[in-house]
């Protein structure tokens, strides 16, 4: 059941009630890339997703239906690591997929990076790529491209777009960046190391290493040296357990973070885990949005007190369209 609605709302918008309103499809393997997309571009194009929320991604196999949007879309997003992924780039090799299928070589022309799975082996973590705002600004500034090739008539108003959707995230990462230098975590999954490092902390250990590898117990990290543990709300509860176990056997507080979501705004979901991180470690912070005379401000003030940080950081006023 869960699979249909996606597809309906995807059969609705093939079938706009007039051709001129029909906007170029663009379409994502997940929720969160859509969501980058739409916030980025929704103006100019349709936005939908293969995933529904709920579902383990590195499990999930696409529909017949779902492979029928695919042959309509005119970009496909995805993170190049999952195994419906995979089919799509298979079809697309084999000329079943028309549309540009965007991979990490897209973005990385646009400044994406890969983070080490320090805990495990030191690979690149092909996990929550999306939660790093660096690599969401790439996604969407290599799908804006892709839509402008493919558009060319839209492409001043796709790329005004999509430096807006820029400036808003850079003023999150002008105010917050390396703001916790020196920290460490230990975290539940390998995707949640994005929502981290740009903040300036290290993850020195994950709950569970990687996907295909089985969840460590309290007493295997309990030497470990960190200063919070994070978890999210959408994972496992054996896992969440684990986490808030971890959290009292160490003495550090927890932070609770969101990678899957649902139509949120990716900026929306940017502060809020910023705001639940670094409020797990300080003691003052916060950010206040102000209605300003282009809609809306952000008036973000990143003041890190105390002897958990001990330092101070001043007042950082970005003006930007509303999240």
């Amino acid at each position: 059941m869960r699979r249909l609605i996606p597809l309906l709302l995807i059969v609705l918008l093939l079938h706009p009630v007039a051709a001129q309103e029909k906007k170029p499809l663009v379409v994502t393997s997940l929720p969160p890339l859509a969501s980058i997309i739409k916030e980025a571009l929704g103006d100019y194009v349709q936005v939908v997703y293969l995933v529904p929320p709920g579902v383990e991604p590195h499990q999930y196999q696409l529909s017949p239906d779902q492979i029928r949007v695919l042959k309509e879309a005119d970009v496909i997003v995805t993170t190049g690591h999952l195994p419906a992924e995979m089919k799509i780039i298979e079809l697309k090799k084999e000329g079943e997929i028309a549309g540009t299928v965007l991979t990490i070589d897209d973005y990385r022309k646009y400044g994406f990076r890969y983070l080490p799975e320090r805990w495990y082996t030191g690979k690149n973590n092909p996990h929550g790529i999306w939660l790093d705002p660096t690599n969401a600004v790439a996604i969407a500034e290599a799908t804006a491209e892709a839509i402008a090739e493919r558009n060319p008539g839209i492409r001043s108003g796709v790329e005004e777009s999509v430096s807006k959707f820029k400036e808003r995230v850079n003023s999150i990462v002008l105010a917050y960046s390396g703001v916790l230098k020196g920290k460490k975590a230990v975290i539940e999954l390998p995707s949640q190391q994005y929502a981290l490092e740009w903040l300036g902390v290290e993850v020195v250990a994950s709950i569970k290493p990687e996907a295909e590898v089985p969840a460590k117990s309290v007493d295997e990290l309990s030497n470990v040296n960190a200063d919070v543990i994070v978890y999210d709300e959408g994972t496992p509860q054996t896992l969440k357990n684990a986490a808030i176990k971890l959290s009292q056997r160490l003495g550090i507080p927890v932070a609770n973070i969101t990678v899957l979501w649902t139509e949120k705004p990716y900026t929306k979901v940017l502060l809020d885990n910023t705001r639940s991180i670094i409020s797990s470690l300080t003691k003052e912070r916060k950010v206040v949005i102000k209605e300003g005379g282009f809609g809306y401000q952000y008036s973000i003030l990143a003041l890190i007190i105390g002897l958990v940080v001990g330092i101070s950081i001043g007042v950082v006023i970005r003006r930007c369209p509303v999240l």
